[in-house]
């Protein structure tokens, strides 16, 4: 037997990273999976579509390049096997590189063996980290989603996980050296499209509460859905509906009488009425950055 130490693992050939710290939750993330539903599989893909595409576009990375999605304590990254380059979006948070500040909102150019870290979020909930050439996870169903309701898509990050890079490819999109994103809300402002279940409530209560009141966005809100806090709303009718489709930003309407927009890991069916839609669009996006606490108001489409 011998006495020879073990080997250390050897540093990838192509540029790759290594978790350092996983934080509290961080998920590669996509454009997501849509179309696949009528198969029981839910959309999924980056909560905040805006930031990860301006992280993307920093890089001159196509749209659908896949990024890392951070919750609230960012994530540290250490670069192996060559240089990459790196940019941060979506909720503001310090950026340091071998503990020197970078950047936030730009790229940044890290050197094989650098220790990249993302802090916490100073206001919003979803920093985005983007690589030039995108996180090379195995693809299912198209994407590089991590899907935490369903449990597709690449593990969520742990530490010593070990990440690669994909190619840069010969005819990356035209970039830009900085970008201005909106903030965080300080209140959330959600467009409704009534319907398909509206009538399923009072109108009174759909009146003078749900388009008037102010709720509140719940901790126990997640990738799933925004759940509120407030003046519950009153049905018009008892009984229950058989289960039926759900889309991205269905507003569903639980017996307790909050309502809950769906977000990108929403399940595909549901039997709770749904009393409106909130299109996909900048108002999503903010609803990922909205903290608990933050005000909510719905306004008729």
């Amino acid at each position: 037997m011998s006495g020879a130490p073990p080997r250390a693992a050897a540093a990838p050939a192509a540029p790759a990273f290594e978790v350092l710290r996983p934080g509290a939750l961080t998920t590669v993330q996509d454009l997501g999976r849509p179309g696949y539903a009528h198969l029981g599989v839910p959309r999924s893909g980056a909560l905040d579509a805006g930031a990860h595409a301006l992280a993307n576009r920093l890089l001159g990375n196509p749209p659908q390049a896949a990024t890392l999605e951070t919750t609230l304590d960012g994530v540290g990254l250490r670069a192996l096997g060559g240089p990459v380059v790196v940019a941060v979006t979506g909720a503001p948070c310090g950026v340091r590189v071998c503990g020197r500040a970078a950047p936030w909102g730009a790229p940044v150019l890290l050197r094989a063996g650098a220790e990249l870290e993302v802090g916490r979020a100073e206001s919003g909930v979803r920093s985005y980290v983007a690589v030039r050439g995108g996180f090379a996870a195995e693809p299912v169903l198209g994407s590089r989603s991590t899907d935490l309701l369903s449990g597709l898509g690449p593990p969520v990050l742990t530490a010593g996980a070990l990440l690669m890079v994909g190619p840069a490819g010969p005819d990356p999109v035209a970039g830009v050296d900085a970008l201005a994103a909106a903030g965080p809300p300080s209140e959330l402002v959600l467009p409704l499209r009534p319907g398909p279940r509206a009538d399923w409530f009072d109108p009174e209560s759909v009146r003078d509460r749900l388009l008037r009141a102010r709720y509140r966005v719940s901790a126990a809100s997640n990738r799933i859905g925004l759940r509120t806090e407030g003046p519950p709303l009153v049905r018009a009718r008892g009984g229950e509906l058989p289960s039926e489709g759900m889309v991205l930003g269905a507003v569903q309407v639980p017996p307790d009488g909050h309502p809950v927009v769906f977000l990108a890991d929403h399940p595909v069916t549901g039997g709770y009425p749904v009393i409106g839609v909130v299109p996909p669009g900048p108002a999503l996006d903010a609803a990922a950055q909205a903290r608990p606490g933050v005000p909510v108001r719905f306004v008729r489409l």
